[in-house]
C-alpha cells in the first residue's frame, strides 16, 4: 500500500525537472538564433563538441582518440565563425578531411562516424541559418523536433499500445510515433502563418517527425549496446546532450538538403 504514493511524486518530479530543463534549452536556443552570430556559433560549437565527447563515451574510445576527434571537429567548426573569412564550403570540406584523417590515424571507423554524427547536423543548421529568412527557417526546423518529442511523449504515455522497436527502445510505441507526427504537422503548418516558411515545406513536417524518431531510436540502440540509460548527465531530466538532440541530427540534415536542392 505504501509503495504507490512513493512512486507517483517521483514521476511528477521527473516530469517537472524535464519540463523546466526543456523550456530553458528552448529559450536559450531561440535567444542565440535571434541575438547575434557569436552566441549562435558558441552554442552550436559547444553542443557539437559535447555530443562527440558523449559518442566517444558510448563506444568506449580511449581518451587520446576522443581528443583527436574533438580537435578535428573543432577545426571544421572554426570556419563557421563569422569572424573567419573563408568560402562557405570550407567547413564541410574540413570536416570530411579531418574525419578521414582521424579514422585512419586512430583506425576507428566508429570514431570517424561520431565526428560526422556531431558535425553534419551542426553544419546543416549553420547553412539553414545563413539562408534568406534563415532565422525563421531555423526556428521552424527545431520546432518540428520539439513538437515531435512532446507529442510522442504524451501520446505514448496516454495511449500506450504496441512497441515501436522494443529491441532498441522498450518505451517507444506506435501511438507515440503517430502522436509525434500529428503534433509536428500541426506545429509545422501553424507556424507558416507567423514565420516566413513555405507551406510546401510545412507539409513535410510529418515525414520529418518520422526522421526525428529514427534519430532517437538510433541513439537508443547505441545506449543499449553501451549498457547505459543516458548518454551523459549534463542536462537534468534529459541526460546528455545527445539525448536531447538525437532527433535533430537527421532532421537538420534533411532540411539542409531540401534547401540545397532548390525545393524551397
Amino acid at each position: 500500500m505504501s509503495a504507490e504514493p512513493a512512486v507517483a511524486p517521483k514521476k511528477r518530479s521527473d516530469l517537472a525537472i524535464r519540463t523546466v530543463t526543456g523550456i530553458v534549452l528552448i529559450l536559450l536556443a531561440v535567444a542565440c538564433l535571434i541575438y547575434g552570430q557569436d552566441p549562435f556559433w558558441l552554442l552550436l560549437t559547444a553542443a557539437a563538441l559535447v555530443m562527440l565527447a558523449e559518442w566517444c563515451g558510448l563506444i568506449a574510445a580511449p581518451r587520446w582518440q576522443m581528443w583527436v576527434a574533438l580537435v578535428g571537429l573543432l577545426a571544421a567548426l572554426l570556419f563557421e565563425n563569422v569572424h573567419v573569412d573563408v568560402p562557405e564550403t570550407a567547413s564541410w570540406y574540413t570536416l570530411l578531411a579531418t574525419t578521414l584523417a582521424a579514422g585512419i590515424f586512430t583506425r576507428s571507423g566508429r570514431l570517424a562516424a561520431g565526428m560526422l554524427y556531431a558535425g553534419l547536423p551542426v553544419l546543416s543548421l549553420f547553412y539553414i541559418h545563413a539562408q534568406y529568412d534563415g532565422i525563421d527557417l531555423s526556428f521552424w526546423t527545431l520546432a518540428i523536433v520539439w513538437a515531435t518529442d512532446i507529442g510522442a511523449y504524451f501520446s505514448g504515455r496516454t495511449f500506450g499500445g504496441p512497441k515501436l522497436a522494443p529491441v532498441w527502445s522498450p518505451n517507444k510505441t506506435w501511438s507515440g510515433l503517430i502522436g509525434g507526427m500529428i503534433a509536428a504537422e500541426a506545429v509545422g503548418i501553424g507556424l507558416t502563418f507567423v514565420l516566413h516558411v513555405q507551406i510546401r515545406l510545412a507539409v513535410l513536417a510529418g515525414i520529418l517527425a518520422v526522421a526525428a524518431q529514427m534519430g532517437d531510436l538510433f541513439e537508443s540502440q547505441m545506449k543499449r549496446r553501451a549498457g547505459v540509460k543516458d548518454s551523459g548527465k549534463l542536462l537534468p531530466g534529459h541526460g546528455g546532450v545527445m539525448d536531447r538532440l538525437d532527433g535533430c541530427v537527421p532532421v537538420l540534415c534533411i532540411v539542409a538538403l531540401i534547401v540545397a536542392s532548390g525545393y524551397l
